[in-house]
């Protein structure tokens, strides 16, 4: 077995952030889908297809994707890892259900924050339990204020747009808020599973195909039995911009599965929402939709995200917390 090499934090923490950025235009583009083709699972179900022909082309065309290619077979044959680590694609596949089925209810803001809530509390449990590949981590007094920092930032920094979509009573809005809560707990397992496999398949471009493949038949399963109820969805859409969402996650799933064993499940998830909100920021600047506001709650909240993502990643020493005695 020959595993990808570990990379230092200084390295990491930035290729984080970097694959966090295309979490929102990925967001962007399945959400235009999604209103084109008046269908949320059609336009998550072609997302995952195109990122799959992506993958398989990726795969074929390097020289260690297709010697790797024939690791994954020996390795779920031979339980090297706990063979449902490879559905780990399913929870993509519920991410993005989650995000169909909730954000006009809940509005962009409150699903943000629904889903960076689960993901920060479940990359700590990750993390302590020892499931990923970089083995166990202790939750530390920095790491936990680091994580309630994040959430506090991450809600300022949505702030503006709070009422946006929000309807309802809060009885009403519970089991909405539930589902992206659900979905960002299961995405610092997915990280850690898809971490672990690529350590056994010797590349992420491994772990990302065996993703695409179990979200696709996911969401193509739930697609086919949407038409049998409901019928079918508009037509495909002639631009070829629509279909740029599927790459946009081989990126930042390849990126995960490669970093989540130098730096952990709890900072990758941390640098990619730092990314996440530099790149909505971004796209809000340069690309903004109608009704887009850039306010100075969303600037200061995501420089909080930042601060709070290097007050959690820096090598504190231990007892850094404690009182201090005073100098006599």
């Amino acid at each position: 077995m020959t595993s990808p090499p570990r990379l230092p934090v200084l390295a990491g923490l930035p290729l984080a952030v970097g694959s966090g950025l295309a979490i929102p235009v990925q967001g962007r583009i399945n959400g235009a889908l999604g209103a084109r083709l008046n269908d949320g699972i059609a336009a998550a179900a072609v997302s995952f297809s195109t990122g799959l022909l992506v993958m398989i082309v990726i795969s074929l065309a390097l020289p260690r994707g297709r010697a790797r290619l024939a690791a994954i077979l020996p390795a779920v044959r031979n339980r090297a890892f706990p063979r449902i680590y490879v559905v780990a694609g399913a929870i993509g596949a519920l991410f993005v259900f989650a995000q169909s089925f909730t954000v006009g209810i809940l509005g962009v803001a409150l699903f943000t924050v629904a889903t960076v809530t689960g993901q920060t509390v479940s990359g700590l449990l990750v993390d302590r339990m020892g499931i990923g590949p970089a083995g166990k981590k202790s939750v530390t007094g920095i790491r936990i204020i680091g994580c309630i920092l994040t959430i506090a930032a991450v809600a300022w920094a949505v702030s503006p747009r709070f009422g946006g979509g929000a309807s309802g009573d809060a009885a009403g809005l519970l089991l909405p808020i539930l589902l992206p809560v659900a979905a960002g707990f299961l995405m610092s397992f997915q990280q850690a599973m898809n971490g672990t496999a690529t350590m056994h398949y010797g590349t992420p471009i491994a772990a990302t195909l065996v993703n695409f493949v179990a979200g696709c038949i996911v969401l193509w399963t739930a697609l086919a039995v949407k038409l049998a109820v409901a019928g079918p969805a508009n037509p495909l859409p002639g631009e070829w911009w629509y279909y740029l969402g599927g790459p946009m996650g081989c990126v930042f799933i390849g990126l995960g599965a490669l970093l989540v064993r130098s730096l952990g499940v709890l900072v990758t998830g941390l640098g990619m929402i730092a990314g996440q909100l530099l790149g909505s920021l971004a796209l809000d600047l340069a690309l903004p939709t109608p009704g887009t506001v850039v306010a100075p709650a969303t600037v200061l909240g995501t420089l909080l995200t930042l601060a709070a993502i290097i007050l959690a990643t820096l090598p504190w020493p231990r007892g850094a917390l404690r009182r201090q005695r005073p100098v006599r």
